[in-house]
């Protein structure tokens, strides 16, 4: 089951940052007095409960400014509450509730989705002050009392949030399907390669919500098997793509990305590789997610017997911290290599589930550490006892070491090299973990 997401919301200058910042146990949003000061949304994970959920921090909703900067940071927060499934308001007690609170509060309304209302800055513990009641007219239930700065009443907010999340219900045909995520800057052709999918395969195509209101699951059935496509249309633009748009795609992104098991990162193939395709593969690589690049557009390159090749090794320099993951030169528009696409979508997804044994494992580590040494420091060498695979999505390895500080990371990518070359894990991204034993430290 995918991650919810929350949003916290609210006019400007309530502490909305000190509150998620709070929630999440880290200093990750900026915090200061100064309205505007958080722009664009931040995010990070939260757990309460033994729910775990992505909380996302807005800029402060002014509904009817015209300076540029607001505007933005409105369309930003616009944003999040579409992609939340709960929505925490934060309003401030000692201003009492403003027009601006009310506004927001209408607009929030209309969303139809679940609301928390947040009474922030109530620092005294206790029967709640007058002004405390003010808030019900606001028409959102039962305010929650909360101070983001001493952390009182947060636990009674976090237990009005994850009470709106939906039941985890165990699906099986759902869990036998392969979730794709189809990531990428805007105008790759994402859209147009869902619909080309379920055209050409005469495929089973059902419509459902997803996790986020711009982003609709498409079910395919075909002779390759069941398939859930995650497609972020959204972030397509017709006029040129800005700033602001680039940074909402890496959010979506992310949202896609947690939800899937495979994720196909589109390239333009005449626009070539950017900082922001980087971007978008790095969310998919650090969660762990089996990848594809595919170049689209390939029909409207122009070629020589060179070209596919010379592209090939400009794009794994580029792509050099995911080398695992397979390229694959596709067109939406033509339909060219879809039913390689679905192959390889079969192939990663089974490499990233991958579970080797102990044994195996183990006799790789007999013969890497025979031809390579492991390294030395001040004359201790490092010993690893035995590795053993701990879980998968993605493949996770644990060894066991006397000295963790002498297991430098480039003896760790041996490591993970020689255990590709005897059991592929192609196109999924490996973690491995150490683990330090006493036995020969006085």
């Amino acid at each position: 089951m995918s991650k919810p997401i929350v949003a916290v919301v609210g006019r400007p200058n309530v502490g909305k940052s000190t509150l998620f910042n709070k929630l999440i146990g880290k200093r990750l949003s900026i915090v200061d007095d100064t309205p505007g000061v958080t722009r664009d949304r931040i995010y990070g994970d939260c757990e309460w409960l033994n729910n775990t959920f992505l909380l996302v921090d807005t800029g402060g909703i002014e509904p009817h400014s015209d300076d540029i900067i607001l505007s933005q940071m409105r369309r930003q927060a616009e944003l999040a509450i579409d992609s939340a499934d709960v929505i925490i308001l934060v309003t401030e007690l000692h201003s009492g509730v403003v027009a601006t609170d009310e506004e927001v509060a209408a607009m929030l309304q209309k969303s139809g989705k679940p609301i928390v209302l947040c009474v922030n800055k109530c620092d005294k513990v206790g029967e709640p002050p007058l002004e405390y009641y003010e808030f019900y007219n606001l028409g959102l239930g039962d305010p929650i009392q909360v101070s983001a700065v001493h952390g009182h009443g947060t636990g009674d907010l976090l237990d009005a949030v994850v009470a709106h999340f939906p039941k985890e219900e165990e699906n099986e045909e759902d869990d036998e399907r392969v979730k794709v995520a189809v990531i990428g800057k805007p105008n790759v052709g994402k859209s147009s390669l869902i619909n080309a999918i379920s055209g050409e395969e005469r495929a089973i195509v059902s419509d459902i919500a997803g996790t986020t209101r711009d982003a609709t699951d498409t079910l395919i059935d075909n002779k390759f098997g069941k398939f859930t496509f995650i497609d972020t249309a959204g972030m397509r633009r017709k006029s040129k793509v800005d700033d602001a748009i680039e940074k909402y795609s890496v959010i979506r992104a992310r949202m896609a990305v947690e939800r899937a098991t495979v994720c196909v990162i589109m390239i333009d193939a005449q626009e070539g590789f950017t900082e922001q395709d980087s971007k978008v593969a790095g969310i998919a690589h650090d969660l762990g997610k089996a990848c594809i690049i595919a170049v689209n557009k390939w029909d409207a390159v122009e070629k020589d017997g060179k070209t596919m090749d010379s592209y090939r090794r400009k794009l794994m320099n580029d792509f050099s911290f995911m080398s695992y993951a397979p390229i694959i030169f596709i067109s939406a528009k033509t339909g060219q290599r879809l039913d390689r696409l679905f192959e390889l979508i079969k192939f990663v997804d089974a490499q990233n589930a991958m579970r080797i044994s102990t044994g195996k494992l183990n006799d790789v580590l007999a013969d890497a550490t025979a031809r390579v040494q492991p390294p030395t420091d001040k004359g201790k060498r490092l010993k690893i006892y035995y590795m053993t695979q701990a879980s998968t999505r993605p493949p996770t390895f644990v060894c066991f070491v006397n000295r963790k500080d002498l297991f430098h990371y480039s003896y760790q990518r041996y490591l993970d090299n020689q255990i590709r070359e005897v059991f592929g894990l192609e196109g999924t991204p490996t973690k491995m973990v150490i683990r330090e034993r006493d036995k020969d430290r006085k």
